[in-house]
């Protein structure tokens, strides 16, 4: 485990986009991060077709990185159908 204040290698290349997506908290830019690293695992994907597969770990790391981006985006599209919702209330609030 690294220490503190070290910074981590990444080992793949679509992987700064990854966690770059998986840290953003600010839903707006959350939505292009990830279209960014949806497509550079995508990208990585078909290199790895053209090439030689790739290693069971990268594999096993873009399948995990797939599953965490899938779940961002489920409870992205879950906060923007209930953005509406807490927007009015707040305003019913504070009209109280």
């Amino acid at each position: 485990m690294p220490e503190r204040g070290t910074t981590v290698e990444n080992d793949y290349p679509w992987q700064d986009l990854y966690e770059a997506a998986i840290l953003e908290t600010d839903d707006e830019k959350l939505t292009k991060c990830l279209q960014q690293a949806k497509f550079a695992i995508d990208a990585r994907l078909h290199e790895l077709q053209m090439d030689h597969g790739g290693t069971p770990g990268e594999l096993h790391a873009i399948s995990d990185a797939l599953s965490g981006l899938n779940v961002l985006r489920r409870e992205l599209e879950v906060r923007s159908r209930n953005a509406p919702e807490q927007r009015l209330k707040s305003a019913d609030q504070n009209s109280d």
